[in-house]
């Protein structure tokens, strides 16, 4: 009796590995999903923690069983517990790999996106800054740009030092320089924003 005691101990100790890989996978999705964001441009670490986590629940619920079964398959030596917490951590590790790679294929795209909004910057800047009153011209430090059309086309307004309106402009990124950017009127970003949803 004790003796088989002893050799379940030894399996459980061996494969209780699960729980405690839910926990890290949960928190290093999380801090995957902040730095390397698998969709749009950033992500909180909540946000991803909590996508970690429900993927992470299928991993442990769903996804273990199975794969435990193909373990035991290989290794019938294996108790069945000890083959699903063995499973579970596989899968929780290739969840953990896969948001990483997304977020590795993503990135591109966010570093392509923070290059043209910083080019669409500098062009409404530079244009506001030869063409507009001289009251937005002051406030050419403070542009808040809106993404129309990401990496392609841009609204960037100034707001005014004097009174509350601002001076808008549309960007190009793609078009030469000299023809990109147009004069799009007075009405703040938020409010287009609100318009174009």
């Amino acid at each position: 009796m004790d003796a088989a005691w002893l050799v379940r101990m030894r399996w459980r100790r061996r494969g209780a590995w699960l729980w405690p890989a839910f926990v890290v996978g949960t928190i290093a999705d999380g801090v995957i999903g902040t730095a390397l964001p698998p969709a749009g441009e950033s992500q909180s670490f909540m946000s991803a923690a909590l996508i970690g986590l429900f993927l992470n629940l299928i991993a442990a619920a769903v996804l273990a069983w199975p794969l435990g079964l193909l373990i035991r398959r290989m290794r019938p030596d294996l108790p069945a517990l000890v083959a699903r917490d063995y499973a579970g951590t596989l899968a929780i590790g290739a969840i953990s790999l896969a948001l990483l790679a997304a977020g590795l294929a993503h990135r591109s795209t966010v570093l392509d996106h923070e290059r043209a909004m910083r080019e669409a910057v500098a062009r409404a800047q530079a244009w506001i800054g030869d063409r507009a009153p001289a009251e937005f011209r002051r406030s050419l430090a403070r542009v808040d740009a809106f993404a129309i059309e990401p990496v392609s086309i841009y609204r960037a307004c100034v707001l005014s030092d004097t009174r509350p309106r601002t001076y808008c402009v549309v960007v190009k990124v793609h078009q030469p320089a000299a023809t990109s950017v147009s004069f799009a009127g007075y009405e703040s970003n938020q409010v287009f924003a609100q318009g174009a949803e």
